[in-house]
């Protein structure tokens, strides 16, 4: 038989206890091993703990280096290859999501939440903007669960997205406003690749998305951003504490770039919070080139490792005739 497990967070407030109070949240559903969630599935992050609602899915291709391919399909590497080898994609799903905005405080020392970013409209070739609360979750990280709230998460697009349909499981179904603003920003939102590989058990993932052309000083300059996530799946407390990135551009430039952490911080990964993730950009005067490097990652001893950053490509395959819009209908 199946059992409900109800599900509790902290209430956070000035008048709470050491916000030990709790409330009622809702309860978890079953964890789908196989399919897909739909829009309006409510989930508890499982890394991040965050309650979020899923907007619609993205079928990515997923390049795992820790999955060795039989010998049959090992080939000599070229010259040049930087230590790579060939790597077979498998399809994988994850959910373009919104972030409860109560959560956000609360997660931001180990996760972005403003991380999904577009090139302004405007002529300044460098301006980009923010969607706060809008996130990318791989399909093992949902934790499903149900509610009896209508209004169960509390971000600014939930409403114009989303409406209550209690005939309906899950009991939230896609307006037009959702359907429109998916259709019109697929190419700059769309997630399609995503790259693994493990370096004495950190984990690094990169997802790499294309923004958009913009022409400065009668240039055609190639944005990028990159969502990179590092998971501990020791039981050793570890520091980041260097980043050290090669950037190849096909107009034939290699850049690299030295520095302290990332995005000004320097994340300890321990057994209670695992993870980081972050997101930043690049900006190339070509259509496309490849980007790989190295963490370098302290241990409570003070020794050092670096951990490979699995190379990527920077592709600008898409449509550049129609700017992004944002969220604006």
């Amino acid at each position: 038989t199946k059992q409900a497990c109800v599900m509790v967070l902290p209430v956070f407030g000035r008048n709470r206890p050491e916000g030990k109070i709790l409330e009622t949240v809702g309860v978890f559903e079953a964890v789908k091993q196989h399919g897909k969630y739909e829009t309006g599935q409510l989930f508890l992050h499982s890394v991040f703990g965050y309650r979020g609602i899923v907007l619609f899915p993205w079928h990515a291709r997923l390049y795992d280096r820790d999955i060795t391919p039989p010998l049959s399909d090992n080939k000599p590497e070229p010259p040049g290859t930087h230590g790579s080898k060939e790597v077979k994609g498998k399809t994988h799903t994850y959910y373009q999501v919104l972030i409860d905005t109560r959560d956000c405080p609360h997660i931001s020392q180990r996760s972005q939440t403003e991380a999904v970013t577009f090139l302004a409209n405007h002529d300044d070739s460098r301006a980009l903007y923010a969607i706060p609360g809008l996130d990318y979750v791989s399909h093992e990280d949902i934790l499903p669960y149900n509610s009896t709230e209508q209004v169960p998460i509390q971000h600014e697009l939930f409403e114009r997205f989303l409406m209550y349909n209690p005939t309906k499981s899950p009991p939230f179904t896609a307006r037009d406003t959702l359907k429109a603003w998916q259709e019109k920003n697929h190419p700059w939102l769309e997630l399609s690749d995503v790259h693994r590989e493990t370096t004495e058990n950190i984990r690094v993932t990169v997802i790499p998305f294309y923004m958009g052309m913009r022409e400065a000083q009668n240039s055609h300059v190639y944005w990028w951003r990159y969502c990179i996530r590092l998971e501990n799946l020791g039981n050793e407390v570890v520091q980041l504490r260097e980043r050290h990135w090669r950037i190849f551009s096909l107009s034939g430039t290699l850049e690299t770039v030295r520095g302290r952490g990332v995005v000004g911080r320097e994340p300890v990964l321990s057994k209670e919070q695992p993870a980081f993730q972050y997101s930043s950009h690049v900006s190339l005067q070509a259509p496309s080139g490849h980007m790989w490097g190295t963490f370098r990652i302290e241990r409570t001893d003070g020794s050092h490792f670096d951990v490979r950053i699995p190379p990527f490509s920077l592709e600008s395959n898409k449509d550049d005739k129609a700017p992004p819009a944002g969220y604006t209908f």
